[in-house]
């Protein structure tokens, strides 16, 4: 059988023509208080339910469909009169939540990780560095987030000529154009946002009354100690996580599972059984306190001081090939982005006068741009007890820009899903600890100040590519530019400000690090790797050997021809999360093989994605709603640890089979409302 003919890369298209949905000489509504009020509200309500599901789970989904769908049901809803340039508003607002929900969830969990370590050595400075709590207080949170996220919107006002307007045609932003076709869509937006606030609703009412009221279980496993030593079968049985399935899709989510398959029914037994051969029985663990033999480790024993960090080797280096395989992709945006920055300020250039500029082609001034970038740099050097170095400084400035460069470039190609951000965050950790190392930095100081450097890069990368989404859809809808780079500002901000809050209501729920408190913390895997990573730089005594290992695994898997990010993700998690990913992805898989029309079979893919983004944002924003009843309420903390277990819930002992009788159930409807609702339509 013939190979299929690769279609050629489509030709730019002269976007100085492109006319948008609204003219350019055309001047209506767009900057208004209804637009600016829920678009706030919509950004703090995706910003801490990804905030949650970054840290229960190592991932986020995309907020601007289910924004910009949300914002066409309530503004339609409320007002009679509404423009699709204030939709394009709340849009734009809306989504900025979840990716500085990324940036901060990604870094910032990594000082508690710290902090919650009993075996760290240094403790007493992270106390001089924050004070008692030895972790950034809320203020300083939200202190770098605004950092971060103004570096990521400043960096990518010069390069919007470039990245959306010249390379249209070339560069696809799936996110923003899709953004766009269903703002103009208006007709449509009513019953579309039924199926995100039917999900919302679905997905809320099961968490509560598993997670909340425990009438069922959570988390099933069953441990094959029989035939299987140290091999372990589990799930969590989540809505949340069958969203996240759904979205990823079932390549992504197969080489997950791959991942926890490799682990936990592989590696994890292996050893098991290495260790019921050892000379005296005991096998001391690489990186815990304890003594249990190697032979008599639990799976989850095995998992704390082995897999976990054979997991990280792997994000590690899956991370670094991603930034590696973007390398043409890095060095082609810096020459034309340069290009196109530069010509503006030629004689002649059309960008010199901001009078001859058309109203969808007005950017805010470069000047603010430099300024406020020299601003950001100037704080940074007087952030309170982080000792920042000038070469840091700049370093912090230089990677933010380098890799928002990369960052929006990719997006546009392939879309948010597939950005490295976390190999642009490592290598940026890296490199700024060797530059405060050779400046004579080193212990807990030279750590915390390379980690806020990457904390302020990694949000502006994060809040670079949905701002480039963002910007696609508002030139197809005839937006102007700089109303839209203003009101970013906003849907930074009231994000930020609730960040802290959360991160510190999870950290005091459920912690990050397993401890008598906390015997079953939220995983974080990307602060993980992060304070792994710093920690081994400035010399943290690190078992190298599975770190090491777990990196020649993902470079195996990329050897195959497979993407090791996912893969290596899914070794680091725990099976029970990679479990429901993939029954997610088999939907997916399911609803794709259909044999249907091309238009039906998209139509229930898109009802697909905006019920299962619904479903997981009601998941998440009653998993915090729990989290904050359990830090804050003693006599429900004490329920809520009574009927944690498998048995211990309401239902007893049938509680895990009637919680895969729910979960299976959840499935099953989805697949029937996905396509017999297109059908009465």
């Amino acid at each position: 059988m013939a190979e299929p003919q690769q279609s050629p890369k489509p030709a730019p298209i002269d976007g100085n023509n492109f006319q948008p949905y609204v003219p350019a000489g055309s001047n209506i509504a767009e900057v208004t208080m209804k637009a600016l009020v829920l678009g706030a509200i919509l950004s703090v309500v995706f910003g801490i339910a990804n905030a949650y599901l970054a840290l229960k789970y190592g991932m986020t989904v995309s907020a601007s469909i289910p924004a910009a769908v949300m914002s066409m049901a309530i503004l339609r809803a409320l007002f009679k009169n509404v423009t699709v340039l204030e939709n394009n508003i709340v849009q734009t607002i809306g989504s900025a939540g979840e990716s500085l929900a990324a940036g901060i969830t990604f870094t910032i969990p990594a000082f508690f990780i710290w902090a919650a370590e009993p075996k760290f050595a240094a403790m007493r400075e992270l106390q001089e560095i924050f004070g008692p709590s030895q972790v950034p207080s809320a203020w300083l949170i939200f202190l770098l987030s605004m950092l971060g996220g103004t570096l990521g919107i400043l960096f990518m006002i010069p390069l919007r000529r470039y990245l959306v307007q010249k390379e249209h045609g070339v560069l696809a932003f799936p996110e923003g154009t899709a953004c766009a076709e269903i703002i103009v869509a208006g007709e449509e937006g009513g019953s579309k946002a039924k199926n995100v606030f039917l999900g919302m609703g679905i997905g809320a009412v099961y968490k509560f009354l598993m997670n909340g009221v425990r009438v069922w279980p959570e988390s099933l496993e069953m441990h094959l100690n029989k035939f299987l030593k140290g091999g372990v079968i589990s799930i969590e049985a989540t809505p949340a996580l069958f969203g996240v399935g759904y979205i990823l899709g079932p390549r992504v989510a197969g080489y997950m599972l791959s991942g926890a398959v490799l682990g936990y029914l592989g590696i994890a037994p292996l050893l098991s059984f290495i260790g019921g051969f050892l000379a005296d029985g005991t096998f001391i663990p690489p990186a815990g306190p304890g003594d249990t033999p190697l032979g008599q480790m639990s799976s989850d024993e095995l998992r704390e001081f082995y897999i976990r960090y054979l997991g990280i080797g792997g994000v590690s280096v899956g991370g670094f090939i991603a930034l590696l395989r973007a390398a043409p992709t890095i060095a082609h945006s810096f020459k034309e982005a340069f290009g196109q920055i530069f010509s503006r300020f030629m004689p002649g250039s059309k960008g010199a006068s901001d009078e001859s500029v058309t109203r969808t082609d007005r950017d805010l001034p470069f000047t603010w741009v430099l300024g406020g970038v020299l601003v950001v740099v100037i704080v940074m050097f007087f952030l309170p007890g982080i000792d920042i170095k000038f070469m840091a400084g700049v370093a912090a400035t230089v990677f933010g820009f380098l890799f928002v460069v990369v960052a929006a470039r990719i997006v546009g190609e392939i879309g948010s899903t597939n950005s490295p951000v976390s190999g642009m965050t490592i290598a940026t950790l890296l490199v700024t600890a060797f530059i405060l190392m050779s400046t004579g930095a080193s212990g807990v100081y030279g750590m915390v100040a390379t980690l806020t450097v990457g904390t302020v890069v990694c949000i502006a990368v994060c809040m670079s590519g949905d701002i480039a989404q963002d910007l696609k859809t508002g030139y197809l809808l005839g937006a102007t530019p700089r109303k839209q780079q203003l009101t970013e500002f906003i849907g930074l901000l009231f994000p930020a400000a609730a960040m802290g809050m959360t991160i510190y209501i999870l950290n005091d729920a459920f912690g990050f690090v397993v401890s008598p408190e906390h015997p079953n913390p939220l995983q974080a895997p990307q602060a993980n790797a992060m304070a792994t990573i710093v920690q081994a730089a400035f010399g943290g005594g690190l078992p190298w050997a599975p770190i090491l290992a777990g990196g020649m695994m993902a470079l195996a898997i990329e050897l195959l021809g497979i993407r090791s990010l996912p893969f290596a993700i899914g070794m680091y998690l725990p099976l029970s999360l990679s479990t429901p990913i993939f029954a997610g992805g088999i939907l997916h898989w399911m609803i794709h093989r259909s044999k249907t029309e091309e238009k039906t079979t998209k139509a229930w893919h898109q009802r697909g994605i905006l019920f299962s983004s619904g479903i997981v944002a009601g998941d998440a924003l009653v998993g915090v709603m729990v989290a904050a009843l359990v830090a804050g309420n003693e006599s429900y903390q004490s329920y809520f640890e009574a009927h944690a277990g498998m048995t211990t819930s309401l239902l007893g002992s049938y509680g895990p089979a009637i919680s895969l009788a729910i979960f299976t159930t959840l499935g099953l409807y989805s697949y029937r409302y996905f396509k017999l609702k297109r059908k009465s339509q």
